[in-house]
């Protein structure tokens, strides 16, 4: 079940426009409109995309009267950051295997 979430997750981060979206929406609500501003695109088209992050759990959508706000909702990208995390003692440990040989090309060139 968590690695259903994370693909759909990670599906939904994979288009541009969706990730545009979400950082929008990190600043605050907006509505479908202000959210399409941006972008050369439908106001259909930009719901496709909100509809995608919907699925995902990314965004929620509100209910005021007739207008219906987006919200970013952190708890997919949080699930993500939790399996990343898993993979920073490789990277670390590349980083310093680089650090250490840009060292020796730097006494190299003292030399």
């Amino acid at each position: 079940m968590e690695e259903d979430r994370l693909s759909e997750t990670f599906a939904a981060l994979a288009n541009s426009t969706r990730r545009a979206i979400l950082a929008r929406l990190a600043q605050g609500e907006a509505n479908v409109s202000e959210l399409a501003e941006p972008f050369d695109l439908s106001l259909p088209a930009i719901s496709k995309h909100i509809k995608v992050l919907e699925r995902a759990g990314l965004v929620v959508r509100g209910q005021r009267a007739q207008f219906r706000p987006c919200t970013i909702d952190a708890a997919p990208l949080e699930e993500i950051s939790t399996w990343a995390e898993q993979y920073r003692p490789v990277w670390e440990a590349r980083f310093d295997r680089m650090d250490d040989y840009i060292q020796q090309l730097k006494q190299q060139r003292k030399t």
